[in-house]
């Protein structure tokens, strides 16, 4: 497997973007942040790309934000989670997710940016904000909301539980599940079902149906990145990762 954290591959009209740490279960770092965002914005600028098809390498999509990826960034230096989540979020062609094994945190809710996400019978969801003292992100309170309902999204970001693959089905978290080892061809053929159509409407379709959810949701990513201000380093934020480390519950008193 390459070194590079952000695989790429043109396939006709369909660029394929591979998260690339199997290691890590594609635990997304600053390099990988960076490489999303140039990757999501220059697929955006060019014409021969009608789709993307975005999956991760190994045995799972993403396990999420790499918590070691916080520790050396400058207090006043933007850190470029915030630019990766708006080019997926500003994307103006159609994306499609193909997503296996585990999907956590930031590796779950960049799936609700997705156009079509088809899953792995493998595929496990969690939303653990109010296990980490934290807030949802990725403009996700609004996202899921609008995928599934408010009662559905409520009960996922409360409870914090793991959801698997029927169950993402049942609540239309995933639009289809199929076996793991067929999974990302079916992806493929979906995005090329898509990909034989003129760019342009392409692009007018998606703008059309994402105009209704704009303005939600860049109200999302201010409240969110305000909350996530005031929990991030919090006692309950701090009680939650020293007891994640330390293999045991936290105690939230």
């Amino acid at each position: 497997m390459s070194d590079k954290v952000l695989l790429q591959e043109q396939l006709g009209r369909v660029r394929l973007l591979t998260l690339n740490r199997p290691d890590k279960k594609n635990a997304i770092n600053d390099p990988l942040w960076i490489a999303l965002r140039e990757a999501f914005q220059a697929a955006a600028q060019d014409d021969s790309v009608a789709c993307l098809v975005l999956t991760g390498a190994g045995d799972s999509f993403s396990a999420g934000v790499d918590l070691a990826s916080f520790g050396g960034t400058e207090s006043d230096v933007p850190h470029p989670f915030e630019s990766a989540a708006r080019a997926v979020a500003d994307f103006d062609k159609p994306l499609i997710a193909a997503a296996k094994g585990v999907a956590i945190g930031g590796g779950a809710t960049v799936l609700f940016h997705a156009d079509m996400v088809y899953a792995g019978e493998t595929f496990r969801m969690r939303l653990p904000f109010a296990a980490l003292g934290l807030v949802p992100e990725w403009a996700s309170s609004y996202m899921l909301q609008a995928n599934i309902g408010a009662q559905r999204a409520a009960e996922l970001f409360y409870t914090a539980e793991w959801i698997d693959a029927s169950r993402a089905l049942a609540l239309g978290v995933v639009a289809q599940v199929i076996p793991d080892e067929q999974l990302l061809a079916h992806a493929l053929q979906r995005a090329a079902a898509v990909a034989q159509w003129p760019v342009s409407a392409l692009r007018e379709i998606k703008r059309s149906l994402r105009m209704h959810h704009t303005a939600a949701i860049d109200a999302a990513f201010v409240a969110e990145q305000a909350g996530m201000a005031r929990q991030a380093g919090s006692p309950d934020n701090l009680e939650a990762l020293t007891a994640f480390f330390e293999k045991r519950a936290p105690r939230f008193d």
